[in-house]
């Protein structure tokens, strides 16, 4: 089972998310409590995945982020949002956010959203995918961008494709018919090539530098 919590400051958001992914047979809801109970409720409960509202009148968003992701064994955070120009979205994928879900997400959708984040894969919803790469990478000009892409080998842009597309290592092993641990190394390589910090800023990354556009060739669709 997957363990999710839910952290949102509406009490009729938190029912929502708890009642369309309690219905998938393999996601356990283990609570859904508002910004200020965060922290305690993940040291307690142990979730796999934290769903987090980025906006929050008891406490700031960002704030339980970065105590989540100062914990021991810290849970996949994604960050619930209405806003599709967030300002805040840059910082907290500085911050180590693994996805970025708006509300009003397609509700069959989510769980496979979540199931992703459980197994390393990264979430983002398409609306929110150009303010979050302009935003994130607006310190510089795509061709800086395609100067650190260029620092990888043929067989890591391979596997930072498969990241982009929010495969997690089992699959891009199953993908290109090699072992997880093999896959493993090689996403920490091109992390260290790209510095960057997560496979989601990679993935923007690799966005802004044109290496996912050019790879849509029609013979690859």
């Amino acid at each position: 089972m997957i363990r999710v919590l839910v952290v949102d400051d509406e009490a009729l958001i938190r029912s929502g998310f708890q009642h369309i992914l309690g219905a998938a047979h393999d996601i356990e809801v283990v609570d859904a409590v508002p910004g200020g109970r965060a922290v305690s409720t993940v040291q307690e409960l142990r979730p796999d995945v934290v769903l987090l509202d980025i906006r929050m009148p008891d406490v700031d968003g960002l704030t339980v982020l970065a105590d989540l992701r100062r914990l021991p064994h810290p849970p996949v955070v994604a960050i619930l949002t209405t806003f599709d120009m967030d300002e805040y979205v840059t910082s907290a994928l500085r911050c180590g956010a693994a996805g970025f879900l708006l509300k009003d997400t397609d509700p069959e959708q989510l769980p496979h959203l979540v199931r992703d984040l459980a197994r390393g894969g990264i979430a983002l919803s398409s609306k929110v995918i150009r303010p979050i790469v302009d935003g994130f990478l607006d310190k510089g000009p795509a061709s800086a961008a395609g100067r650190f892409v260029a620092r990888l080998t043929a067989r890591e842009r391979a596997v930072l494709l498969l990241v982009a597309e929010g495969l997690p290592n089992g699959g891009i092993a199953a993908r290109m018919h090699l072992s997880p641990a093999t896959i493993k190394d090689h996403v920490s390589a091109l992390l260290a090539k790209l510095e960057v910090g997560t496979r989601l800023q990679a993935a923007l990354l690799a966005e802004r530098a044109g290496l996912l556009r050019a790879d849509r060739t029609p013979e690859n669709r």
